[in-house]
């Protein structure tokens, strides 16, 4: 099966011989409905594995082509009843060759119907509202002419038209059980139909059970009543999933912001002349004009003009870079200042826009361990629910209590043990971490990379390009008595400047640094292997090494002990030597990346240790290792061992990350327990890191471990919270300690209750958001025009 989804129903990806495609379902009001799609699809043929995520609003279903399709899947979700919409990215984000699909609907509307069910986040925010207003509306004169109001507010209102009391609230009741409630019944139903439990069936049967008893007493000639009780039960649990999910919407923020990022339009020259196409228009090939403080729409390469680039919000980097001709753009980032035209190398779903948004909808639809135990957990709770619901009742009964006040305590024990919470509790924190991370340009491509990433304690750094910048720099300049270093530096610069070695470009790059290149050499010679000869101001200068110094008889003299000094700290050393004297020497290194120290001290800050592994020899390494204060140094090691080292390292007993540029490190990154993939750039789909850092930063890599500990901290107080609610609740609400105590938890309360724990999980996982990161990973960035 091809790669990319020819169905509108998600994203696919495919192994082989199995396929697994992301799908938008549309009314998942409650987390704990989840078990509904997971129940209908998991029971269908070919269908192998299903996660639900009720806050991202997604099936990732692995699913077996050759006994069913894209069109089957859907088709089933819309049986559960809910609405499985269209593709969760916009279509500028999109392939423009795959087939066009209706775009789901933006995450910023504010209600509205695209099918049965089908409202967005936000829309199924208002509708909670509405329902919300219309029973609160209802149930304030219920109470007010219910024994609530006559006995502990003290009226005494006259009923309306002469009618009793409880036919009064019968009517005052039925616009909350026909509209408000509706939800609830419809849910259960679906539930029911699905042959599994949620929430959904909790409330319909507290609530209809209740009003429906009322209804008997009523018909048959008045009596004890539950109106105002089922009234404002239905108004609580309303009025905390109101608040609920208007918490769980901004769990989604990152998202939502990444979308809003790509321009829907962009000026295309046709034949010389600007053009303003549709983003999704766009071919490999066009050429685009890029006007200041416009957002580029693909990524591409400048052919014209220079400019500066804010790239924050796609690589985290808060500093504009400065773009020429040949220099690669990325797609949805800010021009400051000048007009750029830009030649378009990658669109649609090949952007590296698209594929952030795919890998942060990868990480936030997967599940963590600990959340599979959880939605197991949920199930069982909702039967348990139920259970001692009618266990109480019958205990009640038998020791001599009234119907209607068993009836009460059963319906406290059924409202105020729904699990929501427990299906909350993790998908909001991995929502939240997964989206913190990418506005930092840290990218998790799951949940449990997430999850592995607060475990490790050894973080195993390859040094050429993650702790280093991967290229030759001076670090020393020395000179005989005779010489000055501007001298030297003038004559040598002018000799390399004709060369195209590396080491000679770090040479010219440090003495035009400093303002002393501005000579001419004539008469150049390049000795390959050795170094170069020419003439200066018409001086004879030999730029080389040690063999190119002893051909031309040259006499280091004074220079020899510090040549020595020089390479057994790693350092190349080049001789400089005007008309057959030595003049001086200049050593070039690899040079640490200016954050390297402060991400060394951040890791030593979380108790990890950091170990550096490197093929290069190991006075290079030593020498970097103690200007960094990286604690253990493995060197000479060759490419295809270092998975072997991360392995030794392993067996210690430890959790070990590996840090590399996800290319040659690709054996290393796979087995380590954490892959991270450094300096990925544009091209973030990294198939063997489990995390990929969009900038060559080892800063980020302490941020990383900051944002997984910090996440698994908050998976584990929802949890814990969610449990002991649990536990706590339910003896309460049977009435256990009404003998003793004389204290009896009515219905309303317990629906307050249940709801306020589900907003607690909510909100405590929105508290990620102010979690402390390293200062100097991201400083603040310009906002966009």
């Amino acid at each position: 099966m091809d790669d990319q989804e020819t169905e509108h129903g998600g994203r696919a990806e495919a192994s082989t011989d199995l396929g697994t495609v992301v799908l938008d379902v549309r009314g998942l009001r409650w987390a704990s409905q989840q078990s509904t799609v997971t129940g209908v699809l998991g029971r269908r043929p070919g269908v192998l594995d299903v996660e639900t995520n009720p806050v991202a609003q997604t099936a990732t279903v692995v699913y077996d082509p050759g006994r069913t399709s894209l069109a089957e899947l859907r088709h089933w979700v819309t049986e559960c009843g809910y609405h499985c919409a269209g593709r969760s990215v916009p279509s500028h984000l999109c392939d423009p060759m795959a087939e066009p699909g209706p775009p789901a609907p933006s995450p910023d509307e504010t209600g509205g119907h695209d099918g049965h069910d089908g409202m967005s986040m936000a829309g199924m925010v208002a509708d909670l509202r509405n329902r919300f207003l219309v029973a609160a509306l209802f149930s304030v004169p219920i109470l007010l002419w219910s024994p609530i109001g006559r006995d502990v507010l003290h009226l005494d209102l006259p009923v309306p038209f002469g009618l009793r009391e409880d036919v009064w609230a019968l009517l005052l009741s039925l616009p909350v059980i026909l509209h408000s409630c509706t939800i609830f019944f419809a849910g259960a139903w679906r539930a029911l139909r699905a042959r599994t439990l949620d929430m959904m069936v909790l409330v319909a049967v507290a609530v209809g059970s209740g009003w429906l008893y009322s209804l008997v007493v009523t018909l048959t000639g008045g009596g004890d009543v539950f109106y105002e009780a089922v009234t404002v039960l239905a108004s609580f649990v309303l009025l905390g999933h109101w608040f609920e999910m208007r918490a769980r919407g901004g769990a989604n923020d990152a998202i939502r912001t990444l979308l809003d990022l790509a321009p829907p339009k962009a000026l295309v020259l046709r034949d010389g002349e600007p053009v303003e196409v549709p983003t999704a228009e766009i071919v490999v090939g066009d050429l685009l004009l890029v006007r200041p403080g416009a957002r580029i729409a693909a990524d591409g390469t400048v052919e014209e003009g220079t400019s500066e680039i804010d790239e924050s919000m796609v690589t985290g980097e808060s500093l504009p870079v400065h773009k020429e001709p040949g220099s690669s753009v990325v797609g949805a980032t800010i021009n400051a200042n000048g007009t750029l035209r830009v030649r378009a190398t990658k669109v649609g779903s090949d952007t590296a826009l698209a594929q952030i948004v795919q890998l942060v909808q990868q990480a936030q639809n997967s599940k963590a361990p600990g959340q599979r135990l959880a939605d197991r957990a949920a199930f069982w709770l909702v039967l348990v629910a139920l259970i001692g619901g009618a266990v109480t009742l019958t205990v009640w009964l038998i020791a001599g209590r009234s119907f209607g006040d068993a009836m009460l305590f059963a319906i406290t024990v059924v409202v105020i043990t729904c699990p929501d919470a427990l299906g909350l509790a993790t998908p909001t924190a991995i929502m939240v971490g997964t989206g913190l991370g990418a506005q930092r340009g840290v990218l998790f491509k799951n949940a449990l990379g997430l999850e592995n990433s607060a475990r490790v304690r050894t973080v195993v750094m390859d040094k050429t390009g993650t702790l280093t910048r991967g290229e030759p720099e001076v670090t020393d300049v020395l000179t005989d008595a005779r010489t000055t270093e501007e001298d030297l530096l003038r004559l040598v610069a002018a000799v390399e400047r004709e060369s195209e070695h590396p080491l000679a470009r770090a040479v010219v790059r440090y003495a035009e640094a400093r303002g002393f290149a501005g000579e001419r050499a004539v008469d150049f010679e390049n000795v390959p292997g050795q170094g170069a000869i020419a003439r200066v101001s018409g001086h004879r200068v030999v730029v080389g090494n040690r063999r190119l110094a002893e051909r031309e008889g040259v006499d280091l003299a004074e220079l020899a002990r510090d040549r020595e000094g020089l390479a057994t700290t790693g350092r190349t050393v080049v001789i400089a030597a005007v008309d057959g004297r030595a003049a001086g020497l200049i050593g070039i290194a690899d040079a640490p990346r200016e954050t390297s120290g402060a991400a060394v001290r951040e890791l030593h800050a979380l108790g990890v240790e950091v170990v550096m592994l490197t093929g290069d020899n190991r006075a290079t390494a030593e020498r970097i290792a103690g200007q960094l204060g990286v604690d253990t140094v493995v060197a000479d090691v060759l490419p295809g061992d270092k998975a072997a080292k991360v392995a030794e390292l392993q067996a210690g007993g430890r959790e070990v990350a590996m840090v590399g540029d996800g290319v040659n490190d690709a054996p290393a990154l796979a087995r380590a327990d954490l892959g991270i993939a450094i300096g990925a750039g544009t091209d973030v789909a990294i198939e063997t890191a489990d995390l990929v850092l969009m900038r060559s930063d080892p800063l980020d890599v302490p941020t990383a471990l900051r944002i997984g500990r910090g996440t698994l901290r908050t998976m584990r107080q929802n949890l814990g919270w969610a449990i002991g609610y649990n536990a706590l609740a339910l003896p309460i609400a049977a009435g256990v300690f009404e003998p003793a105590f004389g204290f009896v938890l009515r219905p309303e309360i317990a629906a307050l209750a249940m709801s306020g724990s589900s907003f607690v999980v909510a909100v405590n996982a929105l508290a990620l958001k102010r979690l402390r990161l390293p200062d100097g990973g991201r400083p603040s960035a310009p906002a966009p025009r």
